[in-house]
């Protein structure tokens, strides 16, 4: 487990290397004899909360996975080339992989122009996983903080990025094992659980008055409307420049 994490945290900060040469091949990334699954699995199969593994494309998850360029003895790599995604409680968190029908978004195309330009050059921040109400999950690549590695989350009731102090096997253990209802305590309304299972992947809820506003604290008293997740996103980097919140 420990040398998986530091295999992830030399990506992270390490990345500019790869820019520098020749990106590695799919086969260099393919790790067969510790693969990460194994450890994935593993948290699946113990998990108390509802997860729902997406089927990937071949063809589509080594791409992916070239894209990324980490390789599968990692668990972001083994979630890349193995599945299309993860599902957890019902939809109410995507984590990202290659791509599904339920979760169009592939975790390297969905990262580019927002955190790096090209592939192969270092991401500032890695957004590996959202949720169903406007949250965004993201590893420190150096711009949120000093922990690079560790798992920030992006929160729509205030547009601070907050520190989890998770690496990104901690954050499948909280996915897959975590008191998600408290977590989200006043972020879930009632009967959600009926409309965020049909809700696309590639939407997300945007609220209005909105959550950060003192208007908009009572969750169950405010309208909301699924939305594209980039719109959203787009949005919340937008309403933390214009009040001056963070970097």
């Amino acid at each position: 487990m420990k040398k998986i994490l530091v295999v992830f945290t030399f990506y992270i900060l390490g990345m500019t290397t790869f820019a520098q040469n020749k990106m590695r091949s799919v086969d260099e990334l393919i790790n067969k004899t510790e693969p990460g699954w194994t450890i994935v699995q593993k948290l699946i199969d113990k998990a108390k909360n509802k997860i729902e593994v997406l089927s990937c494309d071949t063809t589509k998850a080594k791409d992916a996975l070239y894209k990324t360029q980490v390789t599968t003895r990692s668990p972001m790599g083994a979630i890349i080339y193995s599945t299309g995604g993860i599902l957890v409680d019902n939809g109410w968190i995507r984590i990202l992989g290659s791509g599904n029908i339920k979760l169009n978004r592939t975790l390297p195309d969905w990262n580019k122009g927002k955190s790096f330009t090209e592939f192969g050059e270092t991401p500032s921040f890695l957004l590996i996983a959202d949720d169903a109400v406007g949250g965004f999950f993201a590893i420190n690549g150096g711009l949120l903080g000093k922990d690079a590695g560790k798992v920030y989350y992006l929160s729509p009731d205030n547009l601070e990025w907050e520190p989890l102090g998770l690496t990104y096997t901690d954050f499948l253990n909280f996915c897959f094992n975590g008191n998600l209802n408290r977590y989200y305590k006043n972020l879930r309304w009632k009967n959600w659980k009926g409309e965020v299972a049909t809700l696309d992947g590639n939407l997300i809820y945007n609220f209005f008055p909105f959550l950060w506003t003192k208007e908009g604290k009572d969750i169950n008293k405010i309208s909301r409307k699924a939305i594209p997740v980039e719109e959203q996103f787009s949005f919340e980097l937008d309403m933390r420049k214009q009040l001056g919140i963070g970097k």
